[in-house]
């Protein structure tokens, strides 16, 4: 059995969109950035970080995490995708097609 299956490998999409207008406001949507970024979430696209894991069980830990931490206002949107998928993805910049960066691969210590 293939222990990194790209059928069994995930990847987790947040998506968010969070007001920015006071002070207060931006503080949070930071705040929620800065603890994305230390699960090893990265950027995707501006309101749109991602994040690799080795299984579904996996996931579900970040995806618990990342509800620990949510703002109190804005609109948080998860969802997780196979490695298969997340690799089918087509980027474009204006109307010249780039290719997507392979994904890296995980290692894992047992």
């Amino acid at each position: 059995m293939n222990r990194f299956s790209e059928y069994r490998v995930m990847w987790i999409l947040v998506f968010f969109d969070l007001p920015t207008e006071t002070k207060k406001d931006k503080k949070e949507y930071t705040l929620f950035r800065k603890n994305l970024q230390r699960d090893g979430f990265t950027m995707f696209q501006m309101s749109i970080y991602v994040r690799h894991c080795a299984s579904m069980e996996n996931a579900e830990v970040h995806i618990k995490r990342v509800k620990s931490f949510l703002p109190q206002y804005g609109h948080v949107a998860i969802i997780c995708i196979t490695d298969k998928q997340f690799g089918n993805i087509k980027v474009f910049y204006g109307s010249k097609h780039l290719a997507t960066n392979a994904p890296g691969q995980q290692l894992e210590l047992f």
